[in-house]
C-alpha cells in the first residue's frame, strides 16, 4: 500500500468514526425529525389523492421524499461540518501534512458521507415500514439516484466547508440554500398541483430531480422521466465535484 492509499484509508476511517461516535445525533435525530414530519403530514392530509400516483396513499407518496430529503441534508452536513470544524479548531494542519492528494481527500470525504447516508436511509426505511409498506419497482434506478444525490450534496458540503471561515457561514449556506431547495423539491406534494410559475421554477431545482427520481425507484412512476432526472443529477454531481476537486487541489482557504 503506497502512502497515498494509506492516507486515504486513514482519512476515511477518521471521517466515519467522527459521526459513528455520536450516532444518536447523526442518525437517530434526523430519523426522529422525519418521523414527526410523517406523523403530522400523513394525519393532516390522509385521504388526499396525488395526481399521477393513482392507487398510492399519501403516506406512501410521502415516505420516499422524506428519506431522500433527510439523506441529502445529512450528506451535506457530514462534509461541511467536518471541514469547518477542522479549520476553526486548527487541526486541519495535521491532515495537510499527511501524504494526501486532492483525489484522496475528495474520495474519503465523499465515501464517508455515503456511509452516513446509507445508515440514515436504512434507519428511516426500517422505522417507516411500521406505518406503510413500500414496493421497490426499479432497484437499479433507486440505487443510482441515491448514490448520485448523496454524492452531490457531499461534494456541495466540501465546497461550503472550504468556502466558509466560521460556523455562521455554514449555517447560512444550509439555511438559505440547502434547506429551501430540499423543501421546495416536491417532498410533500406533486409538482403537477402547483401553479404554472412554480411548476416551471421547480424544474430548475436539482433537488426536485433527486426526490422525483428516488420516488420512481419505489413506484416505477414519477413526475418526470427517469432519464431526465438521472441526466440532471449526474450533471449536478459532475459540476459540484469539479468545483470541490479544484478547491482541494488549489488548497482554497485551507491554510488561512
Amino acid at each position: 500500500m503506497n502512502p497515498d492509499q494509506r492516507g486515504f484509508y486513514t482519512l476515511l476511517k477518521k471521517e466515519v468514526m467522527r459521526f459513528w461516535a455520536v450516532l444518536g445525533q447523526t442518525v437517530s435525530a434526523p430519523v426522529i425529525t422525519a418521523l414527526l414530519y410523517l406523523l403530522v403530514f400523513a394525519q393532516a392530509l390522509s385521504g388526499r389523492t396525488i395526481a399521477g400516483y393513482e392507487g398510492l396513499s399519501y403516506t406512501q407518496f410521502l415516505v420516499p421524499g422524506l428519506i431522500m430529503m433527510t439523506v441529502i441534508q445529512n450528506a451535506f452536513a457530514n462534509t461541511s461540518s467536518s471541514l469547518i470544524q477542522s479549520k476553526v479548531m486548527g487541526n486541519i494542519v495535521f491532515t495537510l501534512m499527511a501524504p494526501l492528494g486532492p483525489l484522496e481527500w475528495f474520495g474519503a470525504y465523499i465515501l464517508a458521507a455515503l456511509v452516513r447516508s446509507v445508515l440514515v436511509a436504512v434507519a428511516m426505511l426500517a422505522v417507516t415500514l411500521i406505518f406503510v409498506r413500500l414496493p421497490i419497482e426499479q432497484p437499479l434506478a433507486l440505487l443510482a439516484v441515491f448514490l448520485l444525490s448523496a454524492g452531490s450534496l457531499a461534494a456541495l458540503g466540501i465546497i461550503a466547508g472550504l468556502w466558509a471561515q466560521k460556523f455562521d457561514q455554514i449555517a447560512a449556506f444550509s439555511n438559505f440554500i440547502v434547506t429551501p431547495l430540499s423543501f421546495l423539491s416536491g417532498v410533500f406534494y406533486s409538482v403537477h398541483a402547483l401553479p404554472a410559475f412554480w411548476y416551471t421554477a421547480s424544474h430548475l431545482n436539482p433537488f426536485f430531480y433527486m426526490i422525483d427520481g428516488f420516488r420512481y425507484g419505489f413506484f416505477g412512476t414519477a413526475d418526470m422521466p427517469i432519464a431526465l432526472s438521472l441526466a440532471w443529477i449526474t450533471t449536478f454531481f459532475a459540476v459540484v465535484s469539479a468545483i470541490a476537486y479544484w478547491m482541494l487541489h488549489t488548497g482554497y482557504r485551507m491554510r488561512k
